[in-house]
């Protein structure tokens, strides 16, 4: 059905709700209110932003307000789902390229290899850990699944190891840890944990066809990601230098080279688009190898954040919230799965990060503690790891609703533990040194 973009006014009677451009503007206006209203609620509770933008989004969607018929068909009708999920997806691809662009590895390199050992304790077991989850979840949920055992099992150990890195910046920020070498640490081995959980996610995108008959080759997954490795290499050691040789001529014009970074990235997420990989992908590693000399990544993140943290982002996770009907999660089986998904993604994690901080980095025991429920947190990273699998039909809409359970509840509980484990001021247990560190972090857009 083709949509007109605007109408003729109440005068000549016609509904604006029944346009594309005026609908549009009333969604995104009605999701802002509800969830920044949610967000003033839970900030006495100390909560991320995320938390209130995922709650609002499920509270419009069918598991709340959706079930109202009347406000469905009139502010979220079916044919509108596209304008709005587009505009959603443009932010995340665009904060994407926030997150590669505020990580800087040289800094990671500073903190030592014993953020990596960290990062790779705490992936290791709940990627283990879902290669169990989803025969058990087969069992729990036996509807009939479109994509192939490891894909599932690859997605699922995407989504159970991850680290939200931009709400772990804003946890520390909120207790004061940022800058302490508690923080620095946990922020580093967040940021291995980013790249390798994307890198995890290019390879499930790579071998899933998502319950679809391939239209290729039989050998298209590897020229997926043969494709994807020239890019990722081209984009290193071909664009990077060449754009660390125009950083210096060109960062006096602040608007022209704030403007060709975010084209460029737009058409990186075109090319991994066309590639076979996700568009957010594309955006991710171009972010990661824009030039840090002369301040222009920072002031290029100055620019762009505002709008994708301040309009864009919100939308995304309350359209995410929108998808999610939690009635789908019916039965003793299946919120005993709910449970399971939790405990797998936080005691895992935990598990290993705490056993590699204490035995390996020589933390205090609180501390290392208080660093396994950080490196717990989901938030933000698991939602676009699980809104791309339902997208691409990897997930059905039980599983999806579970591990937005999951995301919700590893987040909400992340900060309230760390504040019981890490009362006391931080001791010297890791090593000094710069850190990595959001320059966005202010803003704490998750």
């Amino acid at each position: 059905m083709a949509v007109k973009m605007a109408s003729d006014g109440l005068w000549q009677g016609e509904n604006p709700l029944d346009f594309a451009l005026p609908l549009l503007a009333v969604q995104i206006a009605v999701v802002l209110v509800v969830t920044q209203g949610l967000a003033f609620t839970l900030k006495p509770l100390r909560q991320p932003r995320v938390v209130a933008e995922i709650l609002g989004g499920i509270l419009l969607g069918p598991s709340a307000l959706g079930r109202w018929g009347a406000f469905r068909r009139t502010l979220f009708p079916e044919w509108s789902t596209a304008a709005l999920d587009t505009v959603s997806g443009l932010g995340l691809l665009l904060f994407l390229f926030l997150v590669g662009l505020e990580l800087d590895f040289c800094a990671v390199r500073r903190v030592g290899p014993r953020s990596v050992a960290i990062a790779a304790a705490g992936i290791v077991p709940p990627l283990l850990g879902a290669a169990g989850v989803v025969p058990l979840l087969d069992l729990a949920i036996p509807a009939p699944r479109q994509a192939s055992h490891f894909s599932l099992c690859v997605f699922l150990g995407a989504a159970l190891s991850v680290t939200a890195l931009p709400v772990l910046a804003c946890i520390l920020k909120e207790l004061g840890l940022l800058g302490v070498p508690f923080g620095e640490t946990a922020m580093a081995a967040a940021a291995v944990n980013d790249v390798f959980a994307w890198t995890l996610l290019a390879l499930a995108l790579a071998v899933s066809s998502g319950g679809r008959e391939p239209k290729g080759p039989a050998l298209a997954p590897v020229y997926i990601l043969s494709s994807g490795a020239v890019f990722v290499a081209f984009t290193f050691f071909a664009l990077r230098p060449l754009m660390a040789r125009r950083a210096g001529p060109c960062s006096s014009d602040g608007d022209l080279t704030c403007t060709c970074a975010v084209a460029c990235a737009l058409l990186a997420g075109a090319v991994t688009d066309a590639i076979g990989v996700h568009p957010v992908f594309g955006a991710f590693v171009f972010g990661l190898a824009m030039p840090r000399e002369d301040g222009v990544a920072e002031r290029i993140g100055e620019k762009v954040t505002p709008l994708v943290s301040g309009l864009m982002l919100p939308l995304y996770f309350a359209t995410s919230g929108l998808h999610t009907n939690v009635d789908n999660v019916r039965g003793v089986a299946a919120w005993g799965m709910v449970a399971l998904v939790v405990a797998v993604a936080v005691v895992g994690k935990f598990a290993g990060t705490f056993t590699m901080a204490v035995a390996g980095a020589g933390m205090a025991r609180r501390e290392a503690g208080a660093l396994g429920v950080a490196m717990s947190a989901k938030g933000l990273v698991e939602l676009i790891v699980l809104n791309i699998g339902k997208e691409k039909k990897v997930l059905d809409d039980t599983t999806f609703a579970i591990f937005v359970i999951m995301a919700l509840t590893t987040t909400v509980i992340a900060t309230p533990l760390m504040t019981a484990l890490y009362r006391q001021p931080p001791t010297a247990t890791a090593p000094e040194s710069d850190g990595v560190e959001l320059k966005g972090g202010d803003a704490c857009p998750a």
